[in-house]
Order: C-alpha cells, then structure tokens, then sequence
C-alpha cells in the first residue's frame, strides 16, 4: 500500500481561526475574497496549528516510550538538532539547532526521543531562554540521570527583518544539571565535542 500523510486538523478551531485570520487581511487593507487569498485565512490557521502542536504533546511521555535499563555511563550526545519556533513577542519564526547530552544513571533513551522532546518544547509560543531550560528539565527529571547539558544556536527573524535588523546575529543559550554544572572538565568536554565556544551566561 502507498504511503498516505494525513493531517488531523481540529474543525471548530480551524474555522474560528480561519475567520480571526480572514478579518486581520481585511484590517491590513486587503481583499480576502480575491483568488490569491479566498484559501488563506485555512490555510493559516492548520499552519499556526502545525507550528504549535507541542501544547499537545507531553516531553516526559515521549523519552519513557523508549526507556531502557542500562549501566553505561558515560557521555551521550545527540547534537545539531534542527529547530524552529516561534518567538511568543511577535509571532516571528526563530530558528536553529540544538546540542544535548546526558550522563546516563541507569538508564537511557532512545537517540530519536532527545530530539523528539526538541521538537515538543520548540513548537510552541516560546523565547530561546525558556526553551532550553525546558529540554534540560524534562529528560533530567524524567531520566534522573547525573547530568543534562543543553546549548541551543538560534536565529531570530525579529531580529533580522524588522526592529534591529541585523541579520547575522545569533543567540546562544545554555542550560546544565549535575555533573555538567560542579565539573568544569565535564563541561568543557561537551562544549569542545559540540564545537560551540560559549560565551552567554548558563541558566
């Protein structure tokens, strides 16, 4: 059988929205009911819905769905995560990539999950600051491991085409549990092995 993608859209939101979004062209000083526009107002509204599908989602349930006992215990690093989100100020897209390692504690997770819980908390209304902070709380109070380090490299559209507009800018931010946070060796190990020179302050 071929393969079928299949988009689950809530049909009472869908419409509210569709109209909230019909109304804001009609105030930008456009005609919604022209043909380049009569499917905009849908379409947006199963974007917005698409791009925040992480309300949904619940991070610890994901990284317990492939929850595994295990003695090793050493670093495990999932880096170069692709994300995107979007900024809660002003509904603009940031985007970037993500590093995180755990020391494992007896137990582990599956590879994909790390990047799974990612995607859960970056698809929502978010600032860079939260969402690192998120990600490191959710797999260490989830896995309990000895350590959680996450280091997050975004790009802010509301930086770069409006306000400031600086378009090379990029912001880091950092987040550690454990042995990541007293072990300065520990610390330095992740960074070199991410290949990210951090010079912001750890959360």
């Amino acid at each position: 059988m071929a393969y079928k993608k299949i988009d689950n859209y809530d049909l009472q939101t869908t419409e509210e929205l569709a109209q909230i979004y019909k109304k804001s062209l009609e105030l930008l000083g456009e005609d919604p009911d022209r043909e380049g526009l009569i499917k905009t107002p849908e379409r947006v509204a199963k974007s917005m819905q698409f791009l925040t599908q992480g309300y949904s989602q619940d991070g610890s349930e994901i990284l317990r769905s492939a929850m595994f006992k295990e003695e090793y215990r050493q670093m495990v690093i999932v880096k170069d995560i692709e994300l995107y989100s979007l900024c809660e100020h002003h509904l603009l897209p940031f985007y970037g990539k993500a590093h995180v390692a755990y020391i494992p504690n007896g137990y582990i997770t599956g590879l994909s999950k790390i990047a799974r819980v990612v995607e859960c908390f970056a698809r929502r209304l978010q600032v860079q600051e939260r969402l690192t902070v998120q990600i490191r709380d959710c797999i260490q109070e989830t896995l309990n491991p000895l350590g959680v380090a996450v280091v997050i490299e975004a790009s802010h559209m509301c930086m770069q085409i409006r306000g400031v507009q600086k378009q090379n800018s990029v912001t880091t931010t950092s987040a550690f549990t454990g042995a990541f946070l007293k072990d300065v060796r520990t610390r330095s190990e992740f960074m070199n092995l991410i290949g990210v020179n951090l010079h912001s302050a750890h959360l």
